[in-house]
């Protein structure tokens, strides 16, 4: 009786320890797509980079707005 509440038990702990890694990776994997979907429209438009919130450089700030928002209900 006692192997069986013990493996009662990890499989709780277990549980609660895979809830903890996905409640925390969750919005990390969502911000580095963010990103990455920035990065990739500045660049689309003609950007020479990112630069905090935006894009560096000369770029199609029209073309830029049509594929984040593309991306965005897709």
């Amino acid at each position: 009786m006692k192997e069986a509440a013990g493996e009662a038990n990890m499989t709780v702990i277990t549980i609660i320890l895979i809830t903890a890694i996905v409640a925390i990776a969750t919005p990390l994997i969502t911000n580095v797509m963010k990103n990455s979907q920035r990065r990739t429209c500045c660049l689309s438009a003609g950007a020479t980079g990112t630069s905090g919130s935006g894009c560096a450089g000369d770029y199609d700030e029209a073309a830029y707005n049509e594929c984040m928002s593309d991306n965005q209900n897709n």
